[in-house]
């Protein structure tokens, strides 16, 4: 079972095992589960993170679960680039580096994006907001990562981290 599936399901089982909070009337008889969800902003990234977006239609989609497979072992990756991993599902809940995000996070990623619930999408968007890359097919961690190293801004990064 590839990390982020095992994340997933470790962040659902927390949320559906957790202790809910109950607003009860005076009877009792209406409950009510909190869920924490956040919104996900992508001008609140901007020159602080690369946002990789992977827009599928649920993570029963066999393209989706291709790509998180290319993905798996990468983290360190991801982490060392700056690089929030956004999963934007139709059916199933989304995620932005594993916190659960809100229904209208995803519709806004939609919608800016183009990108139809029924599509399988891959978007680098840089440091700058500017998109860097699409795909429409799965793709292999290491082939963004080379663009990224290639970015000036990365380029840079590398040199005061000590590393070129």
């Amino acid at each position: 079972m590839n990390n982020l599936v095992l994340i997933n399901l470790i962040l659902t089982a927390s949320i559906v095992l957790s202790p809910v909070s109950i607003a009860g009337t005076a009877q009792g008889s209406t409950h009510a589960i909190a869920i924490k969800m956040s919104s996900f902003n992508l001008s609140s990234q901007k020159w602080q993170n690369r946002v990789l977006l992977v827009f599928a239609p649920s993570v029963n989609n066999r393209t989706y679960q291709q790509q998180m497979q290319l993905f798996n072992q990468h983290q360190n990756g991801f982490k060392d680039r700056d690089l929030v991993l956004v999963q934007v599902l139709a059916t199933d809940k989304s995620y932005a580096n594993g916190q659960l995000i809100d229904e209208s996070s995803v519709a806004n990623l939609r919608d800016r994006f183009g990108v139809d619930k029924d599509n399988f999408r891959v978007i680098l968007v840089g440091k700058d907001g500017g998109v860097k890359r699409q795909d429409t097919t799965p793709v292999p961690a290491t082939e963004i990562f080379e663009q990224i190293d290639a970015m000036p801004m990365r380029q840079q990064e590398m040199q005061q981290r000590g590393r070129k």
